[in-house]
């Protein structure tokens, strides 16, 4: 009997550690982040909103202006980076100048910049490649005069990917800049 009490003890305990916030976003310690002051804040899991996930929103006219869905769909969310490189491709500053555009369309938006790494590599390489990732993403907006009070940045190194698989293919997803709406 008193093994059934521990036992339900425990599974308690393992039950409210993996409790979630309510309102969809991640709740995350912060040692499994990098970055300074509030950047540290989890980024809600709108990050992985595909254009394909909000097609049919898109063409039935269901999308606010200025939010995560607008994003995604007209402008694009996301860059990719080439092996160990926080440099970026013209395919990113194309998507970036879009984003810049569309920031200034929506001048109440502000955006946190997720910076990400494929698996290979440590937990710390990729967290501080994760943040040069994060911080050319958001030099490159400012530099089209997006007012950096509006952008913060985060990095989850290889803690967040998209493809988990170890392959090439995969790691070329994984090695992105992200930018959500707050």
């Amino acid at each position: 009997m008193p093994i059934k009490i521990v036992l339900t003890m425990i599974l308690g305990v393992l039950l409210m550690g993996c409790e979630t916030a309510s309102d969809g976003s991640a709740n995350l310690d912060s040692g499994s982040a990098s970055g300074s002051g509030s950047n540290k804040v989890a980024a809600l899991k709108r990050s992985d909103i595909t254009s394909m996930d909000l097609g049919s929103r898109a063409s039935s006219g269901g999308i606010k202006s200025g939010t995560q869905e607008d994003l995604v769909v007209n402008v694009g969310d996301r860059v990719f980076f080439d092996t160990d490189s926080f440099q970026l491709t013209p395919e990113a500053r194309g998507v970036l100048e879009n984003q810049a555009k569309w920031l200034q369309k929506n001048l109440a938006v502000t955006l946190s910049i997720e910076g990400h790494a494929d698996e290979r590599g440590t937990r710390e390489y990729n967290l501080a490649l994760g943040e040069r990732r994060a911080t050319s993403v958001r030099d490159y907006l400012i530099a089209l005069g997006v007012n950096p009070d509006r952008i913060q940045t985060i990095s989850y190194g290889k803690e967040r990917p998209v493809d988990p698989r170890s392959e090439a293919d995969a790691w070329s997803k994984n090695r992105r800049g992200v930018s959500v709406v707050k």
